[in-house]
């Protein structure tokens, strides 16, 4: 059982180093515009302290954690060419040694995202509630 524990620390720490390894590459001039783009989304995603599925909810709360991130990292990875990246990883290692960063604009259009959907599904009532009447 610790063997196993010891497996998955050192995997979610090795994702922590991979994500903002990605925040520095696509802040990288030489990485490809679209590169650039999707980086910028899966760190947003990633290092946002507030996730489109709420972790509550029982089994889709951690679908993100463990599905959705670390398959946009993959791909973001597999954008970002090697030089750039290599650069990146040993910069991220040595931030991620001091303490992990929080991107607020991202929790901010998360939390944007939240409001829009409850102001949705609120007028959605609202209309199905009148239209009874």
């Amino acid at each position: 059982m610790n063997q196993f524990l010891a497996n998955w620390k050192r995997r979610a720490r090795e994702l922590k180093i991979q994500v903002y390894a990605i925040y520095l590459a696509y802040r990288d001039p030489r990485v490809p515009l679209f590169a650039r783009i999707f980086a910028a989304c899966v760190v947003g995603y990633a290092f946002s302290p507030i996730d489109l599925i709420p972790d509550p909810i029982p089994v889709l709360g951690y679908l993100d954690d463990l599905v959705i991130v670390p398959l946009g990292v993959a791909l973001a990875l597999k954008m970002i060419p090697p030089d750039v990246l290599a650069e990146c990883q040993e910069k991220s290692r040595e931030v991620i040694r001091q303490g992990k960063p929080v991107n607020k604009i991202a929790a901010a259009i998360i939390i944007a995202i939240w409001i829009g959907l409850a102001v949705w599904g609120m007028s959605v009532i609202l209309n199905v509630v009148v239209s009874r009447q």
